[in-house]
């Protein structure tokens, strides 16, 4: 029988390479895709997509309210920052960061794995691209998986959960890499944080210029449709 996990998929790059991962390592891959009021629904269907052509056992989307609170330009009426450059994207936490959304999703994550009897999960925060977002840190993801390892039923009687974390030291273009070499069709995800009504990307915002930017550093030609190139 194949050992089971839980792979967070937003539709993105990241994710979907991280699904990708998994499913190589052996994994028989259960997807567990968000709704959690961003500004649009487009990065839902691309998770469909994604879990649909990487062959998810299983895909489960969660609605839940983050506009509730706000506090990002994700889920408030906060303009989302364009045309930044890379070398300034990484500075300083960006207002694109939504409050505690890794340990909600985690937490999620935890509890979906201990019904299934998974004992991995599979994330794809990269510290190098993301340098800004607190929860994309290998010292987080440990301080998770610690406590995650103290507060289930299944780790209790000895069945210890791990996350995996494939793409935590790597940039966009070593992923992006990466996945081609696993033969992901880049061309079903979506990365943009405000894509027009026709799932067109903006092309201006730090999502947007960190993927063009890893696959011209992969040397990999862009599926990507772009409002603004």
């Amino acid at each position: 029988m194949m050992k089971r996990t839980v792979v967070l998929l937003s539709g993105g790059v990241d994710s979907t390479t991280t699904l990708a991962v998994a499913r190589q390592r052996g994994f028989e891959t259960y997807a567990l895709t968000f709704r959690y009021g961003q500004r649009h629904e487009a990065e839902v269907e691309a998770a469909r997509r994604v879990a649909r052509a990487l062959g998810a056992a299983r895909h489960e989307v969660v609605t839940i309210d983050l506009r509730a609170f706000g506090g990002s330009a994700l889920t408030a009426d906060i303009a989302v920052p364009k045309d930044r450059v890379v070398a300034d994207i990484g500075k300083g936490i960006p207002v694109t960061y939504v409050p505690a959304r890794n340990t909600i999703f985690l937490s999620y994550a935890l509890a979906w794995a201990e019904v299934v009897g998974a004992q991995d999960i599979f994330i794809g925060v990269s510290e190098i691209d993301y340098s800004g977002y607190p929860d994309c840190r290998p010292e987080y993801i440990g301080a998770y998986e610690r406590m995650a390892n103290l507060a289930t039923k299944a780790a209790v009687q000895g069945q210890k959960l791990k996350i995996h974390t494939p793409l935590i030291h790597l940039s966009k273009g070593d992923i992006i890499t990466m996945g081609q070499s696993l033969g992901v069709d880049y061309a079903l995800t979506l990365s943009c944080y405000d894509p027009a009504t026709d799932d067109t990307a903006c092309g201006r915002c730090d999502a947007c210029t960190l993927r063009r930017k890893g696959f011209e550093a992969a040397g990999v030609a862009d599926p990507t449709r772009y409002r603004v190139v």
